[in-house]
């Protein structure tokens, strides 16, 4: 045993191909989100990668496969936490999804070469190339498909405001247009419109509808004694 090495020649060789194999793959998922000009970039990933190779590594020449395994347990753990901190919410819209679930595949690929597995780090490089590059026409072309209303999964509320005094027969109304026009309700809400007049609002469960059914709910609603409103909103499911 090399005294200048904590292992033997062997064994720091084995590093050493484990961490350029891991520097190498890395590069090549960086690269792609380096010229997508991405948050996480070239340097990025080869970084993710590296440090799941060496941890990896190093739990395996330490204590074995099984120590092996707890290690890239705890890479997983690790790197989820690094890749939600790379998701950004804009108002309505998250952004960061793609890149963070990039970075989790580049930690993989690190944790494949350093566990010795070159073939499956080489294996799931390309296809993680090929889901980022190959998959971005597909993804263009479904988006410029148009959308049915009815194939549209999102949640629903139906309302119809009235009088103070109309409450208990509103409610029983929304409840049997509803469940006559067979969309269940979740729950239902009473939101105050000033001092005499109180809206009930129907939340429906996340399906999806035909916008022509809805409209004949909110018509016959409006048809209620004392109504003054009624009407039904959409917002996107979570």
């Amino acid at each position: 045993m090399n005294p200048l090495l904590p292992y033997d020649l062997g064994s720091f060789l084995d590093t050493v191909l484990s961490l350029g194999l891991a520097l190498v793959l890395g590069a090549l998922i960086g690269a792609e989100r380096q010229y997508r000009e991405r948050i996480a970039n070239l340097r990025t990933n080869v970084l993710v990668a590296l440090g799941s190779a060496q941890f990896v590594d190093m739990g395996v020449q330490l204590g074995g496969a099984e120590q092996g395994m707890r290690v890239v347990a705890n890479v997983v753990t690790g790197v989820g936490f690094l890749g939600a901190g790379l998701i950004m919410k804009e108002g309505a819209n998250i952004r960061g999804l793609n890149t963070a679930a990039t970075v989790w595949c580049s930690a993989a690929v690190g944790a494949c070469a350093g566990a010795n597995l070159p073939v499956q780090a080489v294996s799931l490089t390309i296809f993680v190339l090929l889901c980022n590059t190959a998959l971005r026409p597909v993804v263009n072309a479904i988006n410029r498909i148009p959308v049915r209303e009815q194939a549209i999964e999102a949640n629903y509320d139906v309302f119809v405001t009235v009088p103070n005094t109309a409450l208990g027969a509103a409610r029983e109304a929304v409840l049997q247009a509803l469940a006559e026009a067979d969309y269940p309700v979740s729950n239902l809400d009473l939101a105050p419109r000033g001092a005499e007049e109180t809206a009930v609002i129907a939340n429906l469960i996340s399906i999806s509808v035909k916008a022509a059914e809805l409209d004949a709910v909110v018509a016959r609603l409006r048809r209620l004694p004392g109504a003054k409103d009624a009407g039904w909103e959409r917002s996107n499911a979570h």
